[in-house]
């Protein structure tokens, strides 16, 4: 029965002793990537007698033995902490939503969620990856190649041609004067791209025709191919300088190394006044290849990369986690948690056909959720609640070795 008059004390000072690493993996973890600070919680142990039911006053104990305490740690898994811009291509935060993680699986296929969003690529077989610092693989939805995206959750693998070839030209819109007096033909270049070239100057010619009024014969030529037409083509003009006919025809275009674009044109917009000519507006579809520029995660949650002709290609949509009790995962380490039943149901907060909702942040991270100024003062009280648990165990020492003594 002495002994149990260290229970207290021993307790205390184990689980304030406990509490004491606790601030201390906070104050170390401050600078730490999506870390989500923990608390030391306590509370009363129970002895090994009964309760049981008195007749008129309810439930009451008579136990001697409930002593000491315990403790449990409580992580603030919801509290968000700052996001801090990076510039970092794969650097991505989740803003403004506390319950959204993402999913990361191990090399088992267990699934892990996180906020720390600093992510890297690692190449293994020849697929390249994108992972968490602990190697784990970041989860999301595939590309289709149309723009959309596909519905199962796989890896997110990143895999580009150094070089994609141009565009060819489909469409082109032509906006500009042909001289109504002074001249016999008129000229308008047009750059145009074929499958395997980064632009040619296409001439579309206009001619005067003969005994006909506000009319031209129109030909095409280009460099390095050759141009033709379903029929000849004549161009006419009204009275007041607008195109009559036709204002839309389809050209072929062949080059010299067997490649081949169909193109429609659209010169609705053209015009015939004055003596002045000039192209005032050309539009049309086609690009230029490009050279592998950069990947980067767009503000979507998009994993693409960029050429230098503009042109991204898609790899996949990074998925995003909520679940009904969010502050019931199970902290694995400060930065990743572990679903069980009792966080209750999953959903996507980010899916495949999730437009922007402003969750994610690009080029930036969230920092920890620690408190400084809070686990300095949880410090101060901790010390001074370890100091008086160790001044009740010497004086319950001291009272043990003196009633030894006086049976001696």
């Amino acid at each position: 029965m002495a002994l149990s008059i260290f229970t207290p004390s021993v307790t205390g000072m184990d689980a304030q002793s406990h509490a004491m690493s606790t601030v201390s993996t906070n104050l170390a973890n401050m600078r730490t990537v999506g870390y989500k600070s923990s608390e030391t919680m306590f509370y009363t142990l129970l002895g090994s007698n009964p309760v049981v039911k008195g007749n008129n006053s309810g439930l009451h104990s008579s136990r001697t033995d409930i002593d000491g305490v315990g403790y449990y740690d409580r992580t603030s898994i919801t509290r968000p902490g700052t996001v801090t811009s990076t510039g970092n291509n794969f650097d991505v935060a989740i803003n403004g939503n506390d319950n959204a993680f993402f999913i990361l699986k191990n090399v088992e296929g267990d699934l892990y969620y996180s906020r720390a969003g600093d992510f890297s690529t690692r190449t293994e077989n020849g697929i390249t990856y994108l992972i968490n610092n602990s190697g784990y693989k970041l989860q999301g939805f595939p590309a289709n190649g149309d723009g959309t995206f596909g519905t199962s959750l796989s890896d997110i693998t990143i895999t580009y041609p150094e070089k994609i070839p141009s565009t060819p030209t489909s469409q082109v819109e032509l906006t500009a004067n042909v001289p109504a007096t002074g001249v016999e033909t008129s000229s308008y270049g047009i750059t145009v791209y074929g499958p395997n070239n980064n632009g040619r100057t296409m001439n579309m010619v206009f001619e005067k025709v003969e005994g006909k009024i506000n009319t031209w014969d129109v030909s095409f030529n280009i460099d390095g191919g050759t141009v033709s037409t379903a029929e000849p083509i004549e161009v006419v003009f009204d009275a007041k300088g607008t195109v009559l006919s036709p204002k839309n025809f389809d050209l072929t275009v062949t080059w010299e190394d067997g490649s081949t674009n169909n193109i429609a044109m659209d010169i609705s917009h053209m015009t015939q006044y004055g003596e002045d000519t000039g192209i005032t507006h050309v539009s049309q579809d086609g690009k230029e290849g490009g050279d592998f520029t950069e990947c980067y995660i767009d503000k979507d949650g998009v994993v693409k990369a960029l050429y230098s002709n503009k042109k991204t290609i898609d790899f996949a949509k990074i998925a995003l986690a909520g679940f009904d009790s969010p502050e019931n995962l199970t902290p694995i380490n400060g930065t990743m948690f572990e679903a069980s039943s009792a966080v209750g149901g999953m959903h996507y907060v980010i899916d495949a056909d999730t437009a922007n909702k402003n969750i994610l942040v690009p080029e930036a991270l969230e920092s920890s959720n620690v408190n400084a100024e809070k686990e300095f003062s949880n410090l101060i009280v901790i010390q001074r609640a370890y100091s008086l648990n160790s001044s009740a165990f010497t004086v319950a020492n001291e009272m043990t070795t003196t009633a030894v003594n006086l049976k001696t």
